[in-house]
């Protein structure tokens, strides 16, 4: 095979705001709900739209809490603020942050030596180790008796291990992209300080209903209190409520719950130790999984479950006993989800983003992916003047593409575990209602042939590149059983993982301390776009 791109988390954003007039017909826009969802729309808008003369003003409700219990993101986060100019420095103390180089996943499989892996975020430095990896993956899956397990192959999980900062010196120049760790409750509120002094307007009111135009469109809002906020466009960040998306414009929603059975979440804080780790922890529980979320101030722990297997006591009972919160009157918070999507993100003249468009339940931390793209792709639209039929079209395949393709890859976590002790994960591995893309994929896997080629072109695993998939299917140890495998022939062990070993912990060396780290956030680094190959 030639040498591809494997995945491109590289952001660039422009070097100053746009100018010129307004889209046609666009001059006022009205954003239903804030937290996280309202406010990074209003800031990604306002980037594009104030300095040419739209109005954007979110109405917020002050009794309807945020839904936040410490949350994590991908390495798309960074991107949204370098686009903004905001450096880490900035956000991050504010919002008790941390860095994250990836996910942990403890006991989702029982096949020996795979019990858990490390799902780490792109590096630079992958690009001397990928080949070697995607090389071993591929010939266990043919049978012979290679090491595969993806932890031995990137300096993300060595870092994880260590505690270490993804953060090199200027001597050593390869950057590891990151996620990060945050209090969703204060990052709502820094974001709100960031968008009112960047010119968006902010109404505190309930908002109660709509009214309609001769067309069908929403003509106007109106509150509680009596207001009434006229706009061309509306963006419902109302969360689950879906204030205008689902009860004024009734759009229908397409369930996930054949393919994802979790609906409800319980949470619990505990304190944060002398290290401060840089990943999330998921541990496989009875009936879902327990995550554990490093911040500044605590850790953020909770447990996603199915109700139709588990009460919301006895949820709460296993968590207190997976933390040793028995004997503790530290109180949980109990919440409930609706996993899926709308059939129309875009609906006339409103876009829903946040919970009111759609929730795939936070496995791998795409709450946020989904508010970042789904606003940026509508600002573009919007630049181009891209606002009719066809484009909605467009724009609403796109979204359900996506929405799709995660779902896809949350998906293959369930269906792939060997876990027996409860109905509830021997469902989840029995469970037939996977989409024809996931039914390829597997296929080309479980017969022994790459799946790389099908990634690479996004027309199977749409969502996520081929190490992701690797990682996960390999992590999980989607091989043939260990009694099966053939010794390995000189070429197909051409590799020594001791070399990759010492490459990995020589390296690992130049990154700092994590907790070290955030007590003083270096500057941000103007790398060039993050680049990983594979063969």
């Amino acid at each position: 095979m030639t040498t591809a791109t494997l995945f491109n988390y590289s952001y660039n954003p422009p070097s100053s705001a746009p100018t010129g007039p307004a889209p046609a017909g666009v001059r006022r826009i009205v954003i239903v709900g804030g937290g996280t969802a309202g406010w990074m729309t209003a800031l990604i808008l306002a980037r594009s739209f104030i300095s040419r003369g739209v109005a954007i003003t979110v109405l917020e409700s002050p009794t309807v809490p945020v839904i936040g219990v410490g949350e994590g993101s991908t390495p798309w986060l960074r991107g949204f603020f370098d686009s903004l100019g905001i450096e880490e420095s900035e956000w991050m103390p504010a919002s008790h942050a941390t860095y994250k180089c990836g996910i942990t996943f403890e006991g989702w499989s029982t096949r020996p030596g795979f019990e858990s892996y490390f799902h780490p975020f792109a590096s630079m430095l992958d690009n001397l180790t990928m080949s070697q990896f995607v090389h071993n993956v591929e010939t266990r899956v043919q049978g012979a008796d290679v090491p595969a397990h993806p932890d031995r192959f990137f300096i993300a999980t060595r870092l994880a291990r260590e505690h270490r900062a993804p953060k090199s010196p200027d001597s050593f120049p390869f950057d590891v992209w990151h996620g990060y760790h945050f209090d969703a409750v204060l990052l709502g509120q820094f974001l709100q300080k960031k968008a009112l002094e960047r010119g968006v307007r902010y109404v505190s009111c309930h908002v109660t209903d709509a009214t309609f135009d001769g067309r069908g469109a929403i003509a106007a809002v109106v509150t509680r209190e009596g207001d009434t906020y006229a706009a061309d466009l509306f963006v419902d960040c109302s969360g689950f409520a879906g204030l205008l998306i689902d009860k004024a414009l009734h759009t229908p929603w397409v369930s996930f719950s054949e393919n994802l059975f979790n609906d409800a979440a319980v949470a619990l804080p505990t304190p944060v130790g002398a290290s401060i780790p840089c990943e999330t922890v998921s541990t496989a529980l009875r009936h879902g999984w327990a995550w554990k979320i490093p911040l500044t101030s605590r850790f953020g722990n909770g447990y996603v479950y199915s109700s139709a297997f588990c009460s919301a006591d006895e949820a709460e009972t296993e968590l207190r006993r997976h933390l040793g919160l028995l004997d503790s009157d530290q109180p949980a918070r109990h919440l409930k989800m609706r996993v899926g999507r709308v059939t129309r993100h875009w609906n006339r003249n409103c876009l829903a983003v946040g919970l009111s468009q759609g929730f795939i339940e936070p496995l791998e931390a795409t709450a946020l992916l989904f508010i970042q793209q789904t606003a940026t792709t509508f600002a573009e639209f919007l630049e181009r003047g891209d606002l009719g039929e066809a484009a909605q079209e467009r724009f609403n395949a796109l979204m359900s593409a996506h929405f799709e393709g995660i779902r896809d890859y949350i998906v293959t976590h369930y269906k792939t575990n060997t876990r027996t002790d409860t109905e509830y994960w021997r469902a989840n591995s029995a469970n037939l209602n996977l989409s024809d893309d996931l039914k390829k994929l597997y296929s080309l896997w479980m017969n022994g042939k790459s799946i790389v080629a099908g990634v690479r072109q996004q027309v199977l695993g749409r969502g996520y590149p081929v190490f992701s998939w690797y990682a996960l299917m390999a992590g999980m140890g989607v091989f043939p059983d260990a009694p099966q495998l053939r010794a390995p022939s000189a070429a197909e062990a051409r590799y020594n993982l001791d070399e990759i070993d010492n490459l990995l912990r020589r390296s690992a060396a130049n990154y700092p301390d994590h907790k070290s780290t955030l007590m003083q956030i270096p500057p941000r680094r103007r790398e060039p776009a993050l680049q990983a190959y594979f063969w």
